[in-house]
């Protein structure tokens, strides 16, 4: 057989399990249905995470760290601690805050200015604002760097202003192995999924295989319009949820939105890329193709001719 004849006769394989989908349509769309929720739900979790990530790009300057100073310590020290913190490599910027500075900032924003004015002494401390290099804005070299700090000689306590950051860091990387695992169950149910309708279609067209056995059909040339039948379902089931994450990003965007500005953000939710959709409808495709591999070798094996 040439190269032509046998891709002319997959492509005719291919259009004609289209077609036998297309004589069943309900039970095609439900079957397709069933398999697009069970993708859009892992998709829709991922999608979640990716927009999370994408929110806190701007996260590295809320990783500051408030340095507080021991009383004793000078406003020549305080500059003197700035400057050794600037040179080093996981330090962005420092800003000093000197304690009249502090004090004059704390009256006019807090509304106690009364109350301050019977004060003897000023009670705050000078401070430094300590903004990590990009490189060090993680947990672990916020860590180290704030065992640097409290080290040095004049430092009294060191505060860490975004440990929220940290705490949010630490659930999306939870729910990054949570939807990696979300994902693998239901890629194998939308296997199992393909896999039960191939079999179905079997049992309904078994004298056809008997048929085509005693013509000499081989159970690979048998078995080769149902593999090409759970690609169409992975396609289509697919195309459904990519459809439904477009409808779900749509009906949420807006509030969120909303919500976003209320915080002085412009953040928008993002949708699904073009690269992203196309892995996703492969996925599907490989994910009905093995489903009805394992269906159509099982089951055709066991079709004996009488």
């Amino acid at each position: 057989m040439s190269v032509g004849a046998y891709f002319a006769r997959h492509a005719q394989t291919l259009v004609g399990s289209l077609g036998r989908i297309a004589d069943a349509p309900f039970a095609s769309l439900m079957t397709m249905a069933v398999i697009g929720i069970a993708i859009a739900l892992p998709l829709c979790l991922y999608l979640i995470l990716q927009n999370a990530r994408q929110a806190g790009t701007g996260w590295n300057d809320a990783f500051n760290l408030s340095v507080y100073l021991a009383k004793s310590a000078t406003g020549a020290q305080t500059r003197r601690i700035a400057v050794r913190l600037r040179g080093r490599g996981d330090v962005s910027a420092v800003r000093v805050i000197l304690a009249p500075q502090a004090l004059a900032e704390f009256r006019k924003y807090s509304g106690f200015g009364a109350a301050l004015d019977a004060l003897a002494a000023n009670p705050l401390p000078n401070t430094l604002i300590v903004t990590p290099a990009p490189g060090a804005s993680t947990p672990a070299g916020i860590a180290t760097l704030k065992k640097a700090i409290l080290d040095l000689t004049g430092v009294d306590r060191v505060q860490i202003d975004s440990e929220w950051v940290e705490r949010l860091l630490a659930m999306i990387a939870l729910l990054q192995r949570v939807a990696l695992l979300a994902g693998g169950l239901l890629g194998v149910g939308v296997m199992l999924i393909a896999g039960n309708t191939i079999r179905l279609d079997i049992l309904n067209r078994r004298t056809e295989i008997e048929v085509m056995k005693l013509v000499g059909g081989t159970d690979g040339f048998v078995r080769r319009p149902f593999l090409y039948s759970g690609i169409w379902y992975g396609l289509g089931g697919g195309l459904l949820a990519l459809a439904l994450v477009a409808v779900a990003v749509a009906a949420i965007s807006g509030p969120i939105g909303r919500l976003a500005r209320l915080y002085g953000s412009q953040f928008r939710l993002a949708g699904l890329d073009l690269p992203t959709a196309m892995c996703v409808l492969a996925a599907a495709g490989l994910l009905g193709w093995l489903g009805s591999w394992l269906a159509a070798t099982q089951h055709i094996r066991a079709i004996n001719p009488s």
